[in-house]
């Protein structure tokens, strides 16, 4: 459950725009029935129930609808009804899914709901719905030009695919045309550097339909970007003292029955059913396994912390709709780690974590992250394992262990695992979108349902806790967000293709064939794109393809023994001693720099 929303003039611009939507389409096709209408991030939404479908071909008949709702200047009045007169209103109005709201709220407990009237000028009623309040106070402070409808997307009614089958109408809503205007513009920024087209375009992953949806097929370009990324996360591993592990794919029921996996997480799981009657799960995620090879032996406090890691693939059984790229998809490698420890080795063990996490991410070209800590909701307690109290104590260790660290955070209520709280990390992309990225988990439970412990100074069994740290988290997910990050841009040590040899004409093959020769032979990554095209466009293909560095080769570099280096990102073309450019380009490639030095 996500925290109250704060009511602010945004909030409030946006949910009263809702409300004039949902009018709106009232006005058009009187017969709709309503559902509901949240404010969100970049406007609101609607859902409805059309008697014939709409298409976005009424997109602009609705907008003028709701300038013209707007320009007349409606309030907003409250009124509160018990239940029973609730129920008997919106019956009335042949609105069953209001109906259904109220119901539910009296089944909680509620005796009373506010209905909002819309008022014209002349104080007539205009339009009415069930809502808990925080609107402007008249339309008129809505920027007639500062919303745009955006499209229509399916969403069930409550979540459930065998209820009715609603319209969702999204509308982009800001407090001024240029701040619209902006978003955009950054949407149409996305849609180039959307990662499912570069993915094609750079040839590093693909899909299959005889694969099945959802499941990415990595390419050698692709696979050779993973891998780097990963080996870099292990580099700082290791350097603070993690083995390496390796755990099966599949698991007996009984594993996530224990720690809690199969009752919250059932219907997202794929089920296997052996020959002999055994049921089995491919593991949606690798903490259960994990603890496992901790409880293999006895464990003294001399043994610990136990720090284990390993990159492996997870599956969860996500609905056809949900699947987007890589950013959604049903198979998904996690750079995984966890840390058995004793609660006084907490701290040290979380602050060696987050100094991996600041340093990959400014590696790679995240700067600034955000914190959030997540916490669980005390009102809905029963989403969690374990006792407040033990709640308590955990989400004050991190609470201290982030002050204790000099950097600002927000708390996040209800944004916890059901097993424990966790510190999120948050960036923000080249055009301006929020992402969480890196998290670390503090568990108390776990080691409760699968009683963990070690020996301690007195001979006595201690309760230990677990650390669950992922720094890339699903590697899918965040290969599409750093795809887009960088618009296939990568800095010259991720980059597949890191140099591009192009000699001008067949006489410069020999010298080519040289310096690639030479580039190979310290490690540096080439593609050759010999003279059988012209020269204009072997050197566009390069820059499609995104390669760092392209050396074009003619004469004047054949004599001097030099390159002509042209920089794909700058545009800039220098000449440069081979071996200057071998030396800048190796040291550059070691020290991982962001920007390529050369042009």
């Amino acid at each position: 459950m996500s925290p109250e929303p704060v009511i602010d003039d945004l909030y409030k611009l946006r949910h009263s725009l809702a409300h004039v939507l949902a009018q709106a389409v009232l006005k058009l096709w009187p017969n709709t029935k309503i559902t509901i209408g949240p404010p969100i991030d970049t406007g609101c939404y609607y859902d409805f129930l059309f008697e014939t479908p709409v298409t976005d071909e009424e997109f602009k008949k609705i907008e003028k609808e709701m300038r013209s709702i707007i320009n007349k200047g409606q309030t907003f009045e409250s009124e509160i009804l018990s239940i029973k007169d609730a129920v008997k209103f919106w019956k009335e109005k042949d609105q069953q899914f209001k109906v259904e709201l109220i119901e539910d709220l009296a089944a909680k407990g509620e005796t009373e709901v506010t209905n909002y009237k819309n008022l014209d000028a002349e104080g007539n009623e205009t339009f009415v719905d069930l809502c808990k309040g925080g609107h402007v106070e008249n339309l008129k402070e809505i920027p007639a030009d500062g919303f745009k409808i955006m499209s229509l997307a399916g969403a069930y009614w409550r979540g459930d695919e065998t209820r009715d089958q609603l319209t969702r109408i999204y509308v982009a809503a800001f407090p001024s045309k240029n701040e619209l205007k902006a978003y955009l513009e950054m949407l149409e920024e996305a849609k180039r550097r959307d990662h499912r087209k570069l993915g094609v375009q750079l040839d590093l992953f693909t899909f299959s339909e005889l694969v099945g949806p959802g499941l990415p097929l990595w390419t050698p370009k692709g696979t050779l970007l993973r891998n780097l990324l990963d080996g870099f996360v292990w580099e700082l591993r290791e350097a603070r003292g993690y083995d390496r592990v390796t755990i099966p794919h599949i698991t007996k029921k009984e594993l996530y029955e224990t720690s809690g996996h199969w009752q919250k997480f059932a219907d997202q799981l794929f089920h296997i059913t052996t020959r002999e009657g055994h049921e089995f799960a491919m593991k949606p995620m690798n903490c259960p396994h994990h603890t496992q090879i901790y409880a293999s032996k006895p464990r003294s406090y001399k043994d610990l912390p136990q720090r284990y890691a390993e990159t492996t693939t997870c599956y969860r059984d996500e609905q056809t709709g949900e699947l987007h790229g890589l950013s959604r998809v049903r198979a998904f490698s996690q750079d995984d780690a966890h840390v058995f420890c004793r609660m006084e080795q907490v701290k040290e063990e979380f602050l060696k974590i987050w100094d991996i996490v600041d340093t990959f991410y400014s590696t790679v070209g995240f700067k600034d992250l955000e914190v959030r800590l997540s916490l669980h909701d005390p009102d809905n307690f029963d989403k969690y394992l374990g006792t407040p109290e033990l709640w308590k104590k955990a989400e004050g260790s991190i609470r201290e262990l982030a002050t204790d660290r000099g950097i600002e955070f927000v708390e996040d209520i209800g944004e916890a695992a059901f097993y424990g709280p966790k510190v999120d990390f948050i960036t923000k992309d080249s055009i301006g979108r929020e992402w969480q990225v890196a998290t670390i988990q503090l568990d108390i439970n776990m080691p409760e349902s699968f009683d963990l412990t070690c020996i301690n100074e007195k001979g006595d069994k201690e309760r230990i806790v677990m650390i669950h740290a992922a720094i890339m988290g699903s590697i899918e997910r965040f290969f599409s967000i750093y795809l887009e990050h960088v618009a296939g841009m990568f800095p010259l040590w991720l980059a597949p293709v890191q140099v591009g040899i192009v000699p001008v004409a067949d006489v410069h093959e020999d010298y080519a064939k040289s310096v690639e020769a030479q580039l190979k032979e310290v490690g540096i990554r080439t593609e050759y794109y010999d003279s059988s095209e012209s020269l204009g466009k072997r050197v566009r293909d390069g820059e499609k393809s995104k390669i760092p560095y392209l050396l074009v080769l003619g004469d004047k570099e054949k004599e001097s023994e030099g390159v002509a280096v042209r920089n794909v990102k700058t545009k800039e073309q220098v000449e440069v001693p081979l071996k200057e450019f071998i030396e800048k380009t190796v040291e550059d490639n070691k020290e991982r720099k962001l920007d390529s030095a050369i042009g």
